[in-house]
C-alpha cells in the first residue's frame, strides 16, 4: 500500500504529502492527502510548536488526470503555539494562501488560453467555472513601451462596446503584434502615438490606402517612409476589372452572361497560367464586347507594372498605365487612376523595401476565429489582452 501511495505521490508530482486514497467520481477525480506532522514556528511569538490543535478539510483544485477535473482533498492542520496560545495553519507548499486552486492549474489555465479555445471550453475542461477562467485572465496584462523601426497597421471589426472597427499594430519583421487600438480615426491615433518618445527610431510605417494612416503617420512619424501594402492595390484593380465584367454582364444575352459570371477567375488569371481550353475560352470572351477586352488589357499591364523589379521600372510603368487609361476611358479604371495617383509616391516605396502586410492580415484572420469561438466580445479591454496573448 505504501508503494502505491508512493507512486499516487510521484505521479502528481507534490513533495511532503502522504497520499491517503483515491475516489474516481463520474465527473471528476479525488485524492485525499495529508502532511507529515512536523514542528511549526508561531507566527506572533516565534516560538517552536508541533501541538496539534485540530483538523479541516480543504478542497484544492488541480490539473486535470484522465481526462477528469482533479480535486485534493487536503485534511488541513492547525497547530497551537504553547507559548502564546495562537492557533495557525501549517505551511503547504502546493497552494496558496486563501486559495482554492494550486499555481499550476492556474498556469496551466493561463497557458491554455493562448489558443483559440473560448473561455467556456477552457472552464469545461479543467472542471472551473467561466467566471474563475475570466478572473484568473484579468491579471494578465501587457503594455507597449517602444516601436520597432518597421511598424504595419490595419484594421479589423470588433464587437466591442468601443465602436464597428479596431485598429492593429504589428511588427512585420518579427512577426509579432504589439498592440490593439480601439479606435483608427487620426485624433486618436496622434493621441495613442504621442505617448511613445522615440518615434524617430520608426523608419517604415506599412498601411492600407485609408487616408487617416497616412495623415497620422506623417504627423507622429515625419521621418518615416510610408509603404503601401502591395495587396490593397492588386484587390483596387481587381474591383476595377470586376466592375465593368458586372456590367457588361447586364447588357449581353443570358446565354453569354451566364458563360460570362463563371468565367471570373478567367479574367483574373495570367494567361501563361491557362490551359489550351482556358486560353480559348479567354478569348471568347474578349469577343463578348469592346469594355470587356480593353479592362483586361489595363489590368495585365498594371501587373505587369506590379512585377517590376526596382522603383524606377515600377515607375516608368505606371506612366505608361496611366497613359492607357487615359486613352481608353473606362470609367471603372479612371476611378482606380485617380487613387493611385493619390497613393503614387507610397505606393512606389513599396518596390524599394520588403515589407508587407502580409503577416497582419494572417493576424486578422487568427482574430476573426477568436472572436467567433467566443461568439463576440463587448469589453475591449479582455478581448485586446486575449488577442495579444494568443498572439505574442
Amino acid at each position: 500500500m505504501h508503494m502505491h501511495n508512493q507512486f499516487t505521490t510521484n505521479l502528481l508530482s507534490l513533495t511532503d504529502v502522504i497520499v491517503e486514497g483515491v475516489k474516481h467520481h463520474e465527473d471528476f477525480c479525488e485524492v485525499f492527502l495529508s502532511q507529515p506532522v512536523r514542528p511549526h514556528k508561531c507566527p506572533r511569538c516565534g516560538s517552536v510548536t508541533s501541538k496539534i490543535h485540530d483538523y479541516r478539510v480543504q478542497k484544492i483544485k488541480d490539473i486535470p488526470i484522465l481526462n477528469k477535473p482533479l480535486i485534493l482533498s487536503y485534511r488541513k492542520r492547525r497547530y497551537k503555539c504553547k507559548n502564546c496560545r495562537k492557533n495557525f495553519y501549517e505551511t503547504v507548499s502546493f497552494v496558496g494562501r486563501y486559495q482554492r486552486m494550486t499555481p499550476r492549474l492556474v498556469e496551466a489555465i493561463i497557458d491554455r488560453l493562448r489558443t483559440n479555445f473560448s473561455m467556456c471550453s477552457i472552464a469545461k475542461d479543467f472542471g472551473v467555472s467561466a467566471c474563475t477562467i475570466t478572473r484568473i485572465f484579468d491579471y494578465v496584462s501587457y503594455k507597449v513601451t517602444h516601436l520597432p523601426e518597421v511598424l504595419s497597421i490595419d484594421e479589423f471589426k470588433g464587437t466591442t462596446e468601443k465602436g464597428k472597427y479596431h485598429c492593429v499594430l504589428v511588427d512585420p519583421v518579427q512577426s509579432k503584434v504589439l498592440d490593439i487600438i480601439d479606435k483608427r480615426s487620426l485624433d486618436y491615433l496622434l493621441k495613442y502615438f504621442s505617448k511613445f518618445k522615440e518615434r524617430q527610431h520608426v523608419k517604415y510605417v506599412v498601411i492600407d490606402m485609408w487616408a487617416p494612416y497616412k495623415q497620422a503617420v506623417k504627423q507622429a512619424f515625419p521621418q518615416a517612409r510610408i509603404v503601401i501594402d502591395r495587396f490593397h492595390y492588386i484587390r483596387n484593380c481587381i474591383w476595377a476589372l470586376d466592375k465593368v465584367r458586372k456590367n457588361v454582364q447586364q447588357c449581353l444575352p443570358y446565354e453569354k452572361a451566364r458563360f460570362l459570371k463563371y468565367s471570373k477567375r478567367l479574367l483574373l488569371s495570367h494567361p501563361d497560367n491557362l490551359s489550351n481550353d482556358g486560353k480559348l475560352r479567354l478569348a471568347n470572351i474578349l469577343l463578348f464586347d469592346e469594355r470587356i477586352r480593353l479592362a483586361y488589357v489595363l489590368k495585365e499591364k498594371f501587373m505587369d507594372f506590379v512585377r517590376s523589379k526596382d522603383k524606377n521600372e515600377a515607375e516608368k510603368k505606371l506612366s505608361q498605365w496611366l497613359q492607357m487609361v487615359n486613352t481608353y476611358k473606362i470609367n471603372e479604371f479612371s476611378y482606380l487612376a485617380k487613387t493611385i495617383l493619390n497613393w503614387k509616391e507610397e505606393i512606389l516605396n513599396s518596390f524599394t523595401v520588403p515589407y508587407t502586410n502580409a503577416c497582419i492580415e494572417g493576424f486578422n484572420n487568427k482574430i476573426k476565429v477568436i472572436k467567433r469561438n467566443a461568439f463576440g466580445f463587448r469589453n475591449f479591454s479582455r478581448f485586446r489582452t486575449r488577442i495579444l496573448h494568443c498572439c505574442s
